[in-house]
């Protein structure tokens, strides 16, 4: 609930909130903690619609924190076939720690409003198949300037798919990195070769597991990038803006032996970069902080590093569309205006990325968008004005067909 108020009050990252936790709490009750603050933020557009038919002058932020999480647990509660004493068990726990973090005076309130929206959310039906955007986006907590883009780009049932699918909890995948050994029986085979469904119950065993190195959490989309650029053994690849390493660590073990340069800029990302990149075993790994846009080419030869690359990966800032479901606080901080701006960004980045190919090399392009204006627009952009390259390739990822998160993958040559 503090995390919660902290939220609704400066609107911090949520990761950014949860590596606050203190590191006493672990296992279940850190899962649980991460569970109520990720649903309140999934869920925040329709509890907050209801909460406005019920309560005149919102509260402070700590008391809007308890009406939220009761909310949230309410939402949960249905199909509990109505479970009176569930309900009391909320409406009492919302009503205790709003004794202990607010007021007596407030916990008559939070009993009050929370017995109200008890007796609408659990019962709330989603909007029919043809509902218009507004319903769409009042009941499955997205802004609804967003939910009328994927209407028109995608259509009814495609974009009902996608709302439903960023509405429930993301399922947690890592890649077994230890060929020395069998992975744990936990971790559960999936169709995407090399990644598994980690199993509840083993966060004391995960853990250790990716301290050491031999285990790494990834969502089976990540795997588009680097598997169009094929690494081949031996080669040096170069992985630009590169933190917080995931992708990195894809090249290198793609890779088995050879060299990576992973290149991006000097932010608060860049240690999880360097964590990532003491995991390489038996490939070179040399990180550079530097702006792709400002100098690359000067900074990578200071550090003794080749200023032409056969193969490059670039995946660049985008608006995170793809992966709402994992980043739940996106869609309440992405703007319209935001595409346009990223789409300069990006081209800018490709262009200055492209620089740094070698004649007869390869680069891919990669997102996290599954908005076409961030993608397929860029890259035609791109072409239009590189005649020296061609496009070979491409893939593009949405989790309403793939299963996992949306991304885009395009494969470039130089000529």
């Amino acid at each position: 609930m503090r995390l919660i108020a902290r939220w609704l009050d400066l609107r911090e990252r949520i990761d950014v909130l949860l590596e606050g936790l203190p590191a006493s709490m672990e296992g279940a009750e850190r899962g649980r903690c991460q569970h109520l603050v990720y649903g309140v933020v999934r869920h925040f557009g329709r509890i907050e619609a209801v909460l406005e038919g019920l309560v005149a002058h919102p509260p402070r932020f700590v008391t809007r924190a308890v009406l939220y999480v009761a909310a949230f647990e309410l939402i949960e509660s249905t199909g509990e076939e109505g479970d009176p004493g569930l309900v009391a068990k909320i409406v009492h726990h919302a009503v205790e720690r709003t004794k202990e973090l607010a007021s007596p005076a407030e916990a008559r309130l939070v009993n009050a409003v929370v017995r109200k929206m008890a007796a609408i959310l659990p019962v709330q039906k989603a909007p029919g198949p043809i509902a218009p955007a507004e319903a769409l986006a009042n009941y499955f907590s997205h802004p609804e300037w967003l939910v009328r883009r994927w209407l028109a780009d995608f259509g009814a049932a495609p974009t009902r798919r996608l709302l439903e699918w960023n509405q429930s909890p993301a399922p947690l995948y890592a890649r077994w990195r230890d060929a020395s050994r069998p992975a744990p029986e936990w971790l559960q085979p999936t169709q995407w070769k090399g990644f598994h469904a980690v199993a509840s119950g083993h966060w004391a065993e995960v853990g250790p597991l990716l301290r050491s190195g031999a285990l790494y959490l990834q969502d089976p989309a990540t795997r588009l990038s680097v598997e169009l650029l094929a690494p081949i053994a031996g080669e040096t690849v170069l992985d630009l803006c590169a933190a917080p390493g995931g992708k990195s660590l894809l090249i290198v073990d793609a890779l088995g032996t050879g060299r990576i340069v992973a290149m991006d800029l000097a932010t608060s990302r860049i240690d999880r970069l360097t964590e990532n990149l003491s995991r390489t075993a038996g490939v070179g790994a040399a990180l550079v902080q530097a702006d792709l846009l400002d100098g690359a080419s000067k900074v990578l030869k200071e550090h003794g590093l080749p200023a032409e690359y056969g193969a490059i990966l670039i995946d660049v800032p985008c608006s995170n569309t793809g992966v709402m479901r994992h980043r739940v606080d996106v869609k309440w901080r992405l703007q319209e205006a935001d595409f346009a701006k990223h789409t300069r960004q990006q081209g800018a980045l490709l262009s200055a990325a492209a620089r740094l190919l070698a004649p007869g090399g390869r680069m891919v392009y990669s997102t996290c968008s599954i908005d076409a204006v961030e993608n397929e627009g860029v890259i035609k952009a791109f072409l239009d004005r590189n005649r020296g390259f061609s496009l070979k390739k491409s893939a593009v990822a949405v989790p309403w067909i793939d299963g996992h998160d949306g991304a885009a993958a395009f494969l470039l040559a130089r000529d």
